[in-house]
């Protein structure tokens, strides 16, 4: 215990060892519990508009019970599981926060990502593992054959730089 100015005892939040099951925590204890950063914490306020904690003066958060369960459930979905923030805001949806808590090693454990490739000037994905897409369309193939005639024209450039960066007589932009 110490003593505050006015000689009275209580007891300091480094000393105490044991909150009630039913007290509200803030943001520093619930992040200790649950083992991540208070920033986490805060992002997933943003994430996830469910999580709303009780806030005090100077914008103070105190967490109830079953805000740190859903905390917990968010968690074990995110680090535990696998699971994206889009993955676990779909469970929410589906099963709502007593179903995400209650879901525990129940829950449905996420599908591998089918990985793909997003070319910026291409209508359509390309697989990562190389496998050619299926039945090009028209523009399709007119726009792969304009992206391999623009990246012919830049591997052109870019032996120019090079040779006259090696030479000493710099090369101007094509533009």
């Amino acid at each position: 215990m110490t003593t505050d100015p006015e000689g009275e005892g209580r007891e300091t939040a480094v000393h105490r060892t044991h909150k009630s099951e039913a007290a509200f925590r803030t943001i520093s204890e619930v992040a200790a519990e649950l083992d991540v950063q208070q920033h986490v914490l805060r992002f997933w306020e943003t994430r996830f508009p469910v999580i709303q904690p009780l806030k005090r003066g100077g914008g103070r958060r105190y967490y109830r019970p079953e805000d740190v369960a859903l905390l917990r459930a968010i968690r074990d979905r995110l680090y535990g599981d696998g699971f994206t923030i889009k993955g676990v805001r779909k469970l929410l949806a589906e099963n709502g926060v007593e179903g995400l808590i209650a879901g525990g090693a129940a829950a449905e454990t996420p599908k591998p990502r089918e990985r793909t490739v997003r070319e910026p000037d291409l209508p359509f994905e390309i697989p990562a593992d190389g496998a050619s897409p299926k039945l090009l369309t028209p523009m399709q193939s007119t726009a792969i054959a304009a992206a391999i005639g623009r990246l012919g024209r830049l591997k052109t450039h870019l032996d120019q730089v090079v040779e006259g960066n090696l030479s000493g007589n710099p090369v101007a932009s094509p533009e």
